[in-house]
């Protein structure tokens, strides 16, 4: 289902142009990965899964200035927008997503089903790493650059394109050993979607019905610039490891989960 390189980056580089963000913030709604109170409060919702990810910003330090600044970006971005537009994600949970496994009903069903999914889950995972460092060339650093704001349905993005062929190419082979492994499909894990790498900034809350979409997306679009002033930010990725998480907002593995560096 991946696509080639060059498929990849014309896609995602149409996702993220600023002319867009006026149709796109169109078709925004209020996430359900976020609950409200009757007091105005809001908190994270119950969303429990497994995925292969990056280190969370808060337990790593390979990338120390490019979260920093995504960090500083995230605060403009709540700064300029209507209160209570984007409920933000904590900085230090602030990571790129390598591969969706399992998520929501169709993780509480299969748990329900086999009590020894988890544990299979982690076992398989395992295999598909092992498969990956057979095979993989590792003669070049795995880097990807942000490219920019990409608004979704239900969140705020910023996107990311590989540096170079190589590190699409070393992605994609994670993620072929991960969704071609017999053994997961069997336990219900399948590509779902085309690989998009972005790192998720807050998801949307309530949406005014007053929202004036077209100053938004000219807010949008002012503080997109700010990528393009700016050296270039680069995510450099030394390691992929199995996350379990119980919302968006925490992401946990235990010591012996596996783990692959890149």
């Amino acid at each position: 289902m991946d696509e080639t390189y060059q498929t990849y980056v014309n896609r995602v580089a149409g996702l993220s142009l600023p002319g867009k963000y006026g149709s796109q913030l169109q078709n925004i709604q209020e996430s359900p990965k976020f609950k409200s109170h009757t007091e105005g409060k809001t908190e994270p919702a119950p969303f429990p899964g497994y995925s292969v990810i990056t280190p969370p910003w808060g337990e790593e330090s390979e990338n120390t200035e490019f979260y920093s600044n995504l960090k500083a970006f995230q605060q403009q971005l709540l700064q300029q927008l209507n209160q209570g537009l984007l409920l933000p994600v904590p900085p230090e949970s602030f990571h790129l997503t390598l591969a969706d496994l399992i998520w929501e009903e169709a993780y509480r069903e299969v748990v329900r089903k086999n009590p020894e999914f988890e544990e299979q889950l982690r076992w398989h995972i395992a295999e598909s790493f092992q498969q990956y460092q057979q095979f993989a060339d590792k003669s070049s650093p795995v880097q990807w650059q942000l490219l920019g704001l990409m608004i979704r349905p239900r969140a705020l993005n910023v996107c990311l394109v590989p540096k170079d062929e190589a590190s699409y190419q070393r992605i994609l082979q994670l993620r072929r050993s991960i969704y071609q492994n017999a053994n997961l499909i069997e336990l219900g894990i399948e590509q779902q979607y085309h690989f998009t790498a972005h790192i998720t900034l807050g998801y949307f809350g309530k949406i005014s019905p007053d929202l004036d979409r077209a100053s938004l997306a000219k807010t949008l679009a002012a503080l997109d610039q700010h990528w393009l002033e700016t050296e270039p930010q680069v995510l450099k990725i030394h390691r992929a490891e199995l996350r379990k998480f119980e919302d968006m907002t925490r992401f946990e593995r235990e010591p012996h989960w596996p783990m692959l560096e890149f």
